[in-house]
């Protein structure tokens, strides 16, 4: 039976390239977007909700899927503050991944990233860690929790430090061997074609899905 899909984030780097797959896959009937903006896009499987984030309490009907792909995040610097930031990257994902869940979802897929630890001394990786601690409480039929590393890609917006680091980092590709694999840059759209292989394979339980074994997925 073909199922519908939650995208979440869909604007993002890594959020547009998961909707071109998951369009693009047969599995799925329908795609159901949840964004602030219109993304401006007609498909015959795309339904679009242009929904504050701010105020999700909204019918089952926008969360009955059984996939749910979230892949919403930000940064301090461009949230402004740390209160922004975790809104962004803690609240938003465990309030639609609690919603999605009484609405019939089976599978949560979550974009966090590689070092997240919910004891971390460092703000950005300790509130990763915390969504994710947070929705494995939830008891999906399954969870799978991406760790990609430092991302690589065109956004729609300039970050310049992200922009130099990415630069480096392919120059410096070659020396990521061993132990440091996991650390060497990753295409954002081989992280969202890894997201939508996963979700097709009947995953259960919770799994957690580092930086080079995500590259290796979409290999097979």
């Amino acid at each position: 039976m073909k199922k519908t899909a939650l995208l979440l984030g869909a604007t993002g780097l890594i959020g547009s390239n998961c909707l071109n797959y998951l369009l693009a896959d047969d599995s799925y009937k329908l795609v159901k977007v949840i964004t602030r903006r219109s993304l401006k896009r007609t498909h015959p499987k795309l339904k679009e909700y242009i929904i504050d984030f701010n105020q999700l309490e909204k019918p089952n009907v926008v969360f009955s899927c059984e996939d749910v792909f979230c892949c919403l995040g930000t940064t301090i610097k461009k949230a402004g503050s740390e209160e922004n930031f975790r809104l962004v990257d803690f609240e938003y994902p465990l309030q639609t991944a609690s919603l999605s869940l009484a609405a019939g979802a089976k599978q949560y897929l979550l974009v966090s990233s590689i070092g997240s630890d919910k004891n971390s001394r460092n703000f950005y990786l300790r509130v990763k860690g915390e969504v994710e601690d947070a929705i494995s409480k939830l008891n999906f039929n399954s969870f799978l929790i991406f760790r990609p590393s430092l991302l690589l890609g065109a956004r729609n917006e300039i970050r310049f430090a992200e922009k130099i680091g990415g630069a480096a980092a392919k120059i410096l590709s070659p020396l990521f061997l061993g132990g440091l694999k996991k650390y060497k840059p990753i295409e954002a759209k081989d992280v969202a074609k890894a997201m939508v292989v996963l979700a097709n394979q009947n995953q259960t339980g919770i799994k957690i899905i580092i930086s080079d074994e995500i590259k290796k997925k979409t290999d097979e």
